[in-house]
């Protein structure tokens, strides 16, 4: 099978997310003619990298969601035997030595990426053999607005204490629905920012994060009411 070209209206990814629902990995990775990995410890981005092949994003990584000319972002979402996450969500990756103005929340690149989110759910019991692991089916999310009220609070609140210099004070429990965690291969990885005093210092890169509680509440709340606006 090619490559699909990026599609052209919400409608004809949600068909292209439907179809690949009840697909096991295995089943999806040699429609591509790829081989799957033994383990996902060393091969994390795998299954999302797959997934946006067989759907045709082409965000390419960038600060725009997966699929730009629609403005989603892609998100595979792994989840235990009961149907929870299993682990948090990444975002994006977050400054830490910021030199300029604060951009508002509106013009955020967080809030780019999670106004309008395909999530996939994918099984992830460690006692499911990988080939064997499902994908779910598919929601289309945008936030509403006390949500987006709580996450921008969050990103306010993180976003002011990088833009201090108070990266020592940063703790992965500030923040209700966001928050920071370390975003780099290993420890060794260092970046260069400035503390409070205004003196450099060497710091791991970190990235915005969504806890399982938000996405939980996701899962709950869409799968028991439509998520997809009309």
């Amino acid at each position: 099978m090619n490559k699909l070209t990026p599609p052209a209206t919400e409608q004809e990814l949600l068909q292209r997310s439907y179809q690949l629902s009840g697909l096991s990995l295995a089943d999806l990775a040699s429609a591509y003619h790829q081989t799957l990995p033994y383990s996902l410890h060393q091969a994390k981005g795998f299954i999302g990298q797959l997934i946006e092949y067989a759907l045709g994003a082409n965000g390419l990584n960038l600060p725009e969601p997966d699929f730009p000319n629609l403005g989603i972002e892609l998100k595979t979402l792994p989840i235990n035997a009961n149907g929870q996450p299993r682990e948090t969500t990444y975002v994006c990756t977050a400054p830490i030595n910021l030199s300029a103005e604060i951009e508002p929340w509106e013009h955020s690149r967080v809030r780019n990426k999670l106004m309008r989110v395909l999530w996939v759910p994918i099984e992830a019991d460690p006692i499911i053999p990988l080939a064997k692991r499902r994908i779910g089916t598919p929601i289309l999310w945008s936030p509403d607005p006390a949500t987006e009220q709580i996450l921008q609070q969050d990103w306010e609140e993180l976003t002011h204490m990088l833009h201090l210099g108070q990266t020592a004070n940063l703790s992965a429990k500030i923040g209700i629905y966001l928050h920071l965690r370390p975003k780099a291969a290993h420890s060794r990885v260092l970046n260069r920012a400035i503390n409070e005093e205004g003196d450099e210092l060497m710091v791991n890169p970190r990235g915005f994060y969504l806890r399982t509680l938000l996405t939980h509440k996701i899962l709950t709340e869409c799968y028991c009411r439509p998520c997809v606006r009309q």
